[in-house]
């Protein structure tokens, strides 16, 4: 029965009794099935007498002998069968399979073209009486297997986390009308031969994920995608070690009996695809926490710290000191001290540990001047490799910390500036040095600032003993020009320096130099001061922008001049000159260009016409522009802004210390009137569906000279706050661009613009269907052709409107109707669902797009599941957030995963049936209803 799971259907109607009468019942035909491949088919006995196991004796009636019986296989008699059968019936090729006393199948387990045929099912007679039927016949074609299944063999090397998109080619040409199903495996290593299912397309186009599959797939990171006619791409996004194995896609071919139900007629599976997947090594940091100065014949302890990395990682950390190594502990916690360090452990002076997974620690409980020096610890993260052995994965230091013994110290502290003047420019760095004299040691520095007029200190800067650098609130942006930086510069000197002063920090600079003394360890401070004045630069500065020509003529030239009047005690201006334009539908200037103090000449990107028209001249106060070939695209408002830096900006960031602006000025330029008109009367057309029909677009007036028109097609279909949707443009170059949600080849093989003369244009539309019902528009525009080579438009005129409609059907689909309101919380999960009502008819397909509209923005579509399974999504960007299925025969689901602000909305749904029409038969959409809005609000996390 493994072979043949579907046979079990045959015997579920047969539930006719009729006591006295025999009836023979056999599976009913035609049936197709394909060659090299099982068939099964039931018979059936009821009514009879005589004992409860009945005997049955099949035979077949070829098509080259439709009258001659040709006996296959008994229950009764081994040798019934004919020679033609008698070796397939003795290696089990053909065997008989008894249900019950009256049922059995007759099982062909590889079928041959020969086959084919008329098959008779025959119970011998064990009743008083012959009453009632003795046989039944049931017909068998054999078809060709065409069913063909590839995907090219290839190994791929992956990291956790990575993408992979795998593609399996499926086709067929069976004559029959067959459904496809296509599933992708995962043979994981170490697993033989039993694989897992990843994801499958049922042959009603259900996707279905694999028991170890289902939270990927519902998490969006697992998909099955069909392409087109015969491609279908499993993607599987965040890869994990566990996808490491072979995959491979298998489809199978199914067909449905006169009984309705669906049986498997051929299986197939592509050649496998090796997949690895590299465990990502996370990187960590390492650091030594220790006191840097102790006291002699006192306890120090050191600790190794890991910072980052995974969980729980595997570590082993070795010791150096003054870079001999002294100790080794392995990730099994097996320590390894060297032979200096042996005795001393074992004396009680040394102790070397593991704390945890991610610190190690090194124990001297007596310190002595040989305990002096730089200690360092290498931790490197390992794995388990074959035989047993650690192998690294990665391996990194801590820097070296130094331990000294405490020693008592005499200081004098000297406060000075780098180039002996106690006088800066304002924007200028000010360098302050504070060095102390007396025995090496380690010191902690402090910089404080009482600003002028002020006696409260401010805190500029500080350094601990072990070199960490703390800086005061008002320095530490690293935005800020001003921010401090201090340094080491040797063991008693340091360095502190404000990048660009500004006016507050003149004042009382104070260094305060730390040291840990007495046996009590107490810090003990000098102090040393120095007055700072900081000179503020004095500026006036002045901008006029002036004109020969404020109105001009298309494709003139037109000079703008920029004029600086600015003075500055002795110090020479570096300048930054920015033109800026605004254009007349603008409310806001953009960057035209900026020539800057330090001589480099900056475009902006949002007025690449001006680059290449535009000539520069400039001098010291005098910056000068000139517009070739004007159009009007450079009419709008001009504005020029200067600049000025201190002395030192064209080597520090120095903010800038004065700016002025000039008044606006307007340029315009004229262009030639437009004489356009466009017919705007409107009308009604109606149609039967899938015919062919027309939508005219008339000009009743032009322009003349050397112009050109652009005709573009607009459609708004029959829906809920329906927007117009551009089909088609035709632009001067007479090239056709379609619009968004036209660009499928489907769409552009239905609709087709023609200019059918100067004054009249048309647009072709075939085989009109439900969703083309609605109203067209055409809009038509002017456009001039200039010198130098630029378009320019004159005018534009809507047409009126054509309304489309078609005969009606008698089709109609029903959408469960009633608004909701749905609440989701940011980084969740929502699943919306549109449902069919009433009776679904076998023959009929559905499709469904799902909309979306925002409080700020107008309605879009999300996402087009078409009829035969093809997704289609409004953005390729949604498609590793937003998935569209049909989860049963009347529901369509909607998953959004990791929900964002941005996705509250109104969301709706609109689905469409579609029947076979015409000769040769195509698949057309003849009816559609839309459902009312579902209101998500997501909700920020932690709500």
């Amino acid at each position: 029965m493994a072979r043949f799971p579907h046979v079990a259907s045959f015997f579920l109607f047969l539930t006719k009794l009729s006591i006295g009468q025999r009836e023979v019942t056999v599976q009913k035909g035609p049936l197709f099935r394909a060659e090299g491949y099982p068939v099964s088919i039931g018979c059936n006995v009821t009514g009879h007498q005589g004992p409860s196991e009945q005997h049955f004796q099949w035979s077949v009636y070829l098509p080259t002998a439709p009258t001659q019986e040709i006996q296959i296989i008994s229950t009764m008699d081994d040798t019934f069968s004919y020679v033609v059968y008698a070796n397939r019936v003795k290696s089990r090729e053909i065997y008989v399979e008894r249900v019950q006393g009256n049922s059995v199948f007759l099982h062909i387990s590889k079928l041959q073209m020969k086959d084919t045929g008329e098959y008779e099912c025959f119970t011998p007679n064990t009743d008083e009486k012959y009453y009632g039927t003795y046989s039944a016949k049931t017909n068998l074609t054999v078809i060709p297997d065409t069913l063909s299944v590839a995907m090219a063999p290839q190994t791929l090397n992956k990291e956790e986390g990575e993408q992979l998109e795998l593609t399996c080619e499926v086709s067929k040409a069976t004559a029959q009308h067959t459904h496809l199903s296509i599933t992708w495996y995962l043979m994981k290593d170490g697993e033989g031969s039993q694989a897992s299912k990843i994801i499958s397309l049922s042959k009603d186009f259900t996707l279905l994920p694999g028991p170890l599959f289902t939270e990927r797939f519902a998490a969006g990171d697992v998909r099955l995608d069909k392409l087109g006619v015969t491609t279908f791409r499993l993607s599987m996004g965040r890869l994990q070690p566990s996808d490491q194995g072979q995959l491979f896609c298998e489809a199978s071919e199914w067909i449905q009996d006169p009984d309705e139900t669906w049986t498997s007629i051929t299986k197939k599976q592509t050649d496998r695809t090796t997949l690895r997947v590299q465990p990502t090594v996370r990187d960590f940091q390492v650091n030594i926490r220790a006191e840097s100065t102790v006291h002699e014949g006192k306890s120090l302890e050191l600790v190794c710290l890991v910072m980052g990395g995974g969980q729980d990682p595997h570590l082993q950390a070795t010791w150096f000191f003054n870079d001999v190594e002294m100790a080794h502990i392995d990730a099994g916690g097996v320590l390894d001290l060297k032979k200096d360090y042996q005795e001393r452990a074992s004396q009680g002076q040394l102790q070397v540990s593991k704390l945890s997974p991610k610190s190690f620690s090194l124990k001297i409980f007596s310190v002595g001047p040989e305990n002096e020096g730089a200690y360092r610890c290498v931790v490197a993260e390992v794995t388990r490799a074959q035989m047993g052995s650690w192998q690294v994965l990665q391996k990194k230091q801590s820097p070296d910390s130094f331990v000294r013994l405490w020693k008592q110290a005499a200081r004098n502290v000297v406060v000075s500036t780098k180039n002996r003047q106690q006088a800066v420019w304002e924007g200028e760095a000010l360098t302050l040095l504070c060095k102390a004299d007396g025995a090496e040691n380690l010191l902690t520095v402090a910089w404080w600032h009482v600003p002028q007029n002020q006696t409260q200190p401010v805190f500029v800067a500080g350094m601990e003993q072990d070199g960490t650098v703390k800086l005061g609130a008002s320095y530490a942006e690293l935005d800020n020009l001003r921010n401090a930086r201090l340094e080491k510069m040797d063991w008693a000197t340091f360095q502190l320096e404000i990048a660009s002063t500004t006016l507050t920090d003149s004042g009382m600079y104070e260094c305060r130099v730390s040291e840990r003394t007495g046996s009590q360890a107490r810090n003990q401070s000098w102090t040393q001061k120095l007055s700072i004045t900081v000179k503020p630069l004095e500026s006036s500065l002045q901008v006029s922008l002036m004109s020969r020509l404020p109105q001009v003529k298309l494709t003139n030239t037109f000079d703008l001049s920029c004029i600086v009047r600015v003075g500055y005690s002795d110090l020479k201006v570096p300048l930054t000159v920015t033109w800026l334009f605004q254009p007349p539908r603008s409310r806001a200037f953009d960057l035209l260009l900026q020539i800057t103090h330090n001589g480099t000449i900056e475009w902006g990107r949002g007025l690449p016409q001006f680059q290449r028209k535009t000539k520069i001249s400039q001098s010291s106060f005098h910056s000068r522009l000139l517009i070739h070939d004007a159009t009007e695209e450079e009419a709008g408002v001009y504005q020029c802004k200067v600049e000025v830096y201190d002395r030192n900006s064209l080597h520090t960031n120095s903010p800038v210390r004065a700016s002025a602006s000039s008044h606006p000025l307007r340029i315009t330029v004229t262009l030639p009137e437009s004489k356009l008109k466009v017919n705007s009367s409107s009308q009604v057309q109606e149609i039967s569906i899938n015919s062919n029909t027309d939508i005219e677009c008339s000009v009743l007036s032009q322009s003349p000279g050397n112009l050109q028109l652009v005709v573009t097609w607009y459609f708004s279909p029959i829906s809920t706050d329906a927007p117009w949707l551009r089909i088609l443009e035709v632009d001067q170059n007479h090239v056709v661009k379609y619009g968004d949600e036209f660009q499928t080849t489907r769409r552009k093989q239905k609709f087709h613009a023609e200019k059918v003369s100067q004054d009249l244009f048309q647009l072709h539309i075939l085989n009109v269907e439900d969703s083309d019902q609605g109203r067209y528009r055409c809009a038509v525009e002017e456009w001039f052709w200039s010198t130098n080579s630029t378009w320019h438009k004159l005018g534009g005129q809507t047409s009126g409107l054509t309304e489309l409609k078609l005969r009606p059907t008698g089709s109609k689909v029903r959408i469960s109707k009633g608004s909701r309101t749905e609440n989701a919380s940011e980084h969740s999960e929502v699943t919306i669902y549109c449902s069919l009502e009433g009776a679904i008819s076998p023959a009929s397909l559905f499709s469904v797009m799902w909309y979306r509209q925002r409080e700020d923005s107008g309605s879009r579509m999300l996402v087009h599941l078409q009829h035969d399974g093809l997704l289609e999504y409004g953005e390729e960007g949604l498609r590793w957030r937003l998935h569209s299925y049909r989860s049963s025969a009347a529901d369509f689901v909607l998953a959004l995963q990791r929900v964002e602000m941005k996705d509250a909305g109104k969301y709706w749904c609109k689905v469409a049936e579609w029947q076979l029409h015409s000769n040769p038969s195509k698949w057309v959409s003849q009816a559609s209803d839309e459902s009312q809005p579902v209101v998500l609000r997501v909700l920020p996390s932690g709500h």
